[in-house]
C-alpha cells in the first residue's frame, strides 16, 4: 500500500478498507525447523521472505505483485513500483548468499529492467501500480493515475543497487548495467518542482496535472526521493528545494522526549516504524549528518521509542512485552492502518521489529524468536511471517505485502554484512547528490 500518501498528515487512521484474504497455500507452519541457532534462524527468516519476490513475482514481467491475497478489487495483474524497489534489493541479497544462482537473478532483473524501459512513465518517472503484462498504468485512486515520485524513488534505490553489483563483463550484465542507466538518465525529478517552484510533488497527471498537490515535507519516509532528486545524473533538483519544502513543515523537527527517549525529528512518538526502513534501505544512516539532524540517532531513538512504547503497553493488549513489539503500517483485522505509538490498535506487524534490526538488534532477535518458536504456528508462511497479528482479537493476518517482506530481508543483510548500504553510498550519483544538499557521511570527504 502507499502509506504516506494517507499518512503525512496522520489521515491514514481513517481508513477501514475490509481485507479479504484469499490465499489458501498448502504449507503447513507447525513443519518449521527447530533449535535454531541465531545466525541460521536469520538466514531461514530472509531466505523464505525472498521466496514472495522470486517464485511469486509476476510470470510476466517479473516485478513484486502488490500482495499475496486479493483484496480491495486488485487484480491477478496488479504489480507495484516501490514494492518491486525493494524486492531487486532483496534479489542482489539472494544472489550474494547464493540462494539462487547469480546467472538467474541476473537474468530475471534483465527482464523486469526491459519491461520497465516498455512500461508506461511520465517524464521518466513510474506509476504506483501497473498491469505486470502489459506495462499500463492501474490508477491508485482516481487523480493518482500517473507519474508518483516516491514509489519510482524506492525503484531507483533499488535498480541503482542491483548496477553497482552487477558487474560481470558479461552480455546480461553489461546490458542489465546500461540499461539501467538508461532509465536513470531519463528520470526527470526536477519536473516535480511544478517549474523551479522550490516545492516537490508527489503527484503528476496528464489527465489532472497537479490536482493532488500533496507537496514532500518531512519528517517521513520520503528522504530518499530528495537524495535521489538530487543525485540525478541529467534533471536534478537545486538544493534550495530540500531546505525550502522537506525541511519546513510542521512536523519536521521535534526535540520532545516521549519514554525519556529524545526525538529530534518527526512526528510525537515517531510514527510508524517504516519511516527508518524505507529510506534506509539503500542509504547508511551510520554516520550521516545535515544541519538538521543525526540520522542514526534519529532512526535510533525513533524506533527505541516504538519498543518502550510496547513494552509499557499503555493501551493493556494481549501479548505486548520485550519479546513482541513493532508498530508500523500494515494490514489489521479491520482493514489496513499506520500504526504508531499514538495510534495503536493492538496489531503488532513483524515487518517493524525485524527490519529494525541494524538499530535494536537484542530487541529486534528476542521479537524474532518469540515470533518464529513461539508464534509460528500461526503467523509462519511460506513467504516468511504473515503481515501483522492482533492477539487481543485473535486476529493473525493470512497476507503479505511486497513493501513489508522486502525491508525484513534488506535490513536483515545490512544488518549482518552491511551489503546494500555499502553499494548504494559507493554509487558516484549518489555521494554528488549528498554532498550538494549538505550531507556528511564516512563514505566520501566533504
Amino acid at each position: 500500500m502507499k502509506r504516506s500518501f494517507l499518512l503525512c498528515l496522520c489521515c491514514i487512521a481513517s481508513i477501514n478498507f475490509h481485507v479479504q484474504a484469499q490465499n489458501t497455500s498448502p504449507f503447513n507452519p507447525l513443519n518449521r525447523p527447530k533449535n535454531l541457532s541465531d545466525t541460521a534462524l536469520m538466514e531461514l527468516v530472509q531466505k523464505q521472505t525472498f521466496r514472495y519476490f522470486w517464485e511469486f513475482g509476476h510470470p510476466v514481467s517479473g516485478m513484486a505483485r502488490e500482495r499475496s491475497n486479493r483484496s480491495y478489487d486488485y487484480g491477478d495483474e496488479v504489480v507495484t513500483t516501490g514494492g518491486t524497489g525493494f524486492g531487486v534489493m532483496a534479489m542482489i541479497v539472494a544472489a550474494e548468499r547464493k540462494w539462487v544462482p547469480r546467472d538467474s537473478v541476473s537474468a530475471r532483473l534483465l527482464k523486469m529492467v526491459n519491461f520497465l524501459l516498455k512500461a508506461q512513465a511520465y517524464h521518466g518517472i513510474f506509476p504506483h501500480w501497473m498491469d505486470g503484462a502489459t506495462g499500463k498504468t492501474i490508477p491508485f485512486s482516481r487523480r493518482d493515475d500517473a507519474a508518483d515520485l516516491v514509489e519510482s524513488s524506492f525503484l531507483f534505490q533499488g535498480l541503482l543497487c542491483v548496477r553497482q553489483y552487477f558487474t560481470a563483463d558479461n552480455p546480461v550484465e553489461r546490458e542489465l548495467r546500461n540499461r539501467i542507466g538508461w532509465l536513470w538518465e531519463e528520470a526527470d525529478f526536477n519536473w516535480h518542482t511544478r517549474g523551479n517552484m522550490d516545492l516537490l510533488y508527489w503527484h503528476w497527471s496528464p489527465n489532472y496535472d497537479w490536482a493532488m498537490n500533496f507537496e514532500l515535507r518531512g519528517w517521513n519516509e520520503t528522504l530518499i526521493t530528495y537524495i535521489l532528486a538530487a543525485s540525478a545524473p541529467r534533471y536534478p533538483i537545486n538544493p534550495r528545494v530540500y531546505h525550502q519544502c522537506w525541511a519546513e513543515s510542521s512536523h519536521f523537527k521535534n526535540g520532545k522526549e516521549f519514554y525519556g527517549v529524545k526525538l529530534p525529528l518527526g512526528f510525537d512518538y515517531g510514527g510508524p516504524l517504516f519511516f527508518t526502513h524505507y529510506s534506509f534501505l539503500g542509504l547508511d544512516p551510520n554516520g550521516l549528518k545535515d544541519r538538521y539532524a543525526d540520522y542514526w540517532q534519529q532512526n535510533y531513538n525513533h524506533t527505541l521509542i516504538n519498543y518502550k512504547h510496547c513494552v509499557a503497553n499503555p493501551n493493556h493488549y494481549k501479548g505486548y512485552g520485550e519479546n513482541c513489539w513493532g508498530l508500523t503500517a500494515g494490514d489489521t483485522y479491520n482493514g489496513y492502518n499506520a500504526y504508531s505509538p499514538d495510534n495503536d490498535g493492538g496489531t503488532i506487524a513483524p515487518t517493524a521489529a525485524l527490519s529494525a534490526f541494524p538499530y535494536t538488534p537484542e530487541y529486534s532477535m528476542k521479537a524474532l524468536r518469540h515470533f518464529y518458536d513461539d508464534l509460528g504456528d500461526k503467523i509462519w508462511s511460506e513467504y516468511g511471517f504473515v503481515d501483522g497479528f492482533n492477539e487481543s482479537q485473535n486476529w493473525y493476518a493470512k497476507s503479505h505485502l511486497a513493501i513489508d517482506q522486502g525491508p525484513i530481508i534488506v535490513m536483515m543483510e545490512n544488518y549482518r554484512t552491511g551489503l546494500l548500504w555499502k553499494l548504494f553510498m559507493s554509487i558516484p550519483d549518489i555521494q554528488n547528490g549528498l554532498k550538494r544538499l549538505g550531507f556528511e557521511s564516512k563514505y566520501y570527504k566533504q
